[in-house]
């Protein structure tokens, strides 16, 4: 398996492309971890703070499908280093937020940047590899693991001793060497498409919609959309939950936080040997049900023991992309495979980034609890939906 994924220099693509994910996902887990800190620092509310975390995500949906349509237009290597550099622009501009709305338009451009990167992280190793794709794109998901399960801990621990500025600040020369490293190494262009690819029109979104109407697609990605919904909630308020609901310390919450990337980095190079032998009924199936029972025994669970094994069950959840966005870029054709992912991502993101607002809201009324009986409840339709997946 190594020697097929390193062949032919694809290694080094692999190595940067996930370097790349390991900063723009783990800078965005840093705002959960840190969340208490800027309540105290900008004077939000549970509603404000959730709307802040949706903003985040509701960027970061937008920038997907323009993300894949230039990458099939100008090159899928060109849009991440397009993303890395205006993601370094975005996150020091975070850091120096002297205001409410400068934090909420950094915060916006930093998850614009980083929708950019989403949708190609995926095409390009579907496009390097034939039939290893599926475990290079857990691979790559699992190193966005480890910057979940390091840089949120890291940040939450910095923000105890000193601010909450220096979590994001000191990430600024990491993100210009990873700009460099994809410069030099990515190719600008690693799919067929030319330059006569199609750009945005309405004969692009017809193209895309008649791709993505069969082939199983409809299902997997409404799996995608309820779990999307179900995750961005309960990230968002993870640490928060522990502390106001359960009495956690916010730095013993960052730490319970950050282990749920931590076991993602082993669930999701295992799912996606999973989906290469099983295909992607079962595995999904099989991660989606692990979610629910662990969302659903968390309403019991008291202590840090109780709470770090429940935290295994739903860290499943971070098999579930490995599954669902392998499958449509294997399935969409290749001129309009970035597009057609990017759209789709768009979909399932814009749902998603509604859940913090709307657990935002409850907390208010002091219902965080009811919030997250919602998100178990919602996350077993999702594993009704798996089983309707066809196979392969």
């Amino acid at each position: 398996m190594w020697s097929d994924l390193w062949a032919g220099g694809r290694g080094w693509i692999l190595l940067t492309v996930s370097a790349g994910w390991f900063l723009s996902i783990g800078v965005r887990y840093i705002y959960p971890s840190v969340l208490p800190f800027l309540r105290e620092t900008f004077a939000m509310d549970f509603t404000t703070a959730g709307l802040l975390l949706s903003t985040l995500w509701l960027a970061y949906a937008l920038g997907q499908f323009p993300g894949g349509v230039l990458g099939d237009r100008i090159g899928e290597g060109n849009i991440l280093v397009a993303s890395t550099a205006v993601s370094t622009i975005a996150i020091l501009l975070v850091a120096t937020s002297v205001n409410v709305v400068m934090l909420f338009v950094a915060t916006a451009g930093f998850g614009f940047a980083t929708g950019l990167y989403g949708p190609h992280r995926f095409t390009i190793f579907t496009d390097i590899y034939s039939a290893r794709s599926g475990t290079a794109v857990g691979i790559t998901m699992a190193a966005g693991s480890i910057g979940n399960t390091v840089l949120p801990a890291v940040a939450a621990v910095i923000a105890g001793y000193t601010t909450w500025r220096l979590g994001f600040g000191a990430l600024i020369p990491v993100f210009v060497a990873v700009f460099v490293a994809i410069y030099l190494v990515v190719p600008a262009r690693t799919s067929n498409s030319t330059a006569d690819t199609e750009t945005f029109s309405r004969n692009t979104l017809r193209r895309v919609a008649g791709s993505i109407a069969g082939r199983g697609i409809p299902v997997v990605v409404s799996v995608h959309i309820v779990l999307a919904f179900v995750s961005n909630g309960f990230l968002g308020f993870y640490p928060t939950y522990l502390i106001e609901v359960k009495g956690f310390s916010p730095q013993m919450a960052a730490i319970l936080f950050g282990s749920y990337f931590a076991f993602g980095v082993a669930i999701q190079p295992l799912t996606g040997l999973l989906r290469d032998r099983f295909g992607s009924r079962w595995s999904l199936t099989l991660v989606a049900g692990m979610l629910f029972i662990g969302l659903a025994l968390l309403q019991i669970g008291d202590t840090v023991v109780h709470i770090l094994l429940l935290t295994v069950l739903i860290s499943h959840r971070n098999g579930v992309g490995v599954v669902t966005n392998t499958y449509i870029a294997d399935t969409l054709d290749d001129d309009i495979k970035g597009s057609g992912l990017g759209l789709l991502r768009t979909s399932w993101i814009l749902v998603g980034a509604l859940s913090p607002l709307f657990v935002g809201f409850l907390g208010d009324f002091g219902q965080l609890n009811l919030a997250f009986l919602v998100l178990t409840g919602v996350a077993g339709v999702a594993v009704a939906l798996a089983l309707l997946i066809p196979s392969e």
